[in-house]
């Protein structure tokens, strides 16, 4: 099983003209997707805030965070981001698959939509729906 990649695009927001296809490896493991602090200033993207990350070998660096609009194969949606530095991956995390609404699939090494369920909605239970159902 390999890495997977892809290419997305990120906009500012979702109304903004400037945008940028950068390709990342999509990480399901990780929260934030992680773009290139110079590629998200180009784009308009300010931080709002900083925060520490661990990483594999237990260091602990800070970045900035702040929001891109990301959209891939024409569905997009906003996402907060990591503004990445000079030897940090672009990836692509939870949250951005989640606002895509897709899924990775590891077996395939493809990004597929993600099942929707709406769980607040009520079915219709009155006894006229439930007769008519049973006469079909």
């Amino acid at each position: 099983m390999g890495a997977t990649t892809v290419e997305v695009t990120i906009r500012k927001t979702h109304d903004s003209r400037r945008s940028r296809t950068v390709e990342f490896l999509v990480d399901s493991g990780a929260v934030y997707s992680v773009v290139p602090a110079s590629t998200l200033k180009e784009l308009g993207c300010k931080p709002y805030r900083e925060k520490d990350f661990f990483l594999a070998d237990g260091s602990k660096v800070k970045r900035q965070i702040g929001d891109a609009y990301f959209e891939y194969k024409g569905v997009g949606g906003p996402a907060p981001v990591i503004f990445g530095e000079k030897r940090d991956r672009n990836l692509l995390g939870v949250t951005t698959l989640e606002a895509l609404e897709l899924v990775l699939d590891p077996f395939r090494g493809e990004l597929r939509p993600m099942t929707m369920n709406l769980m607040g909605a009520v079915p219709d239970y009155s006894l006229r729906t439930v007769v008519r159902r049973r006469q079909r």
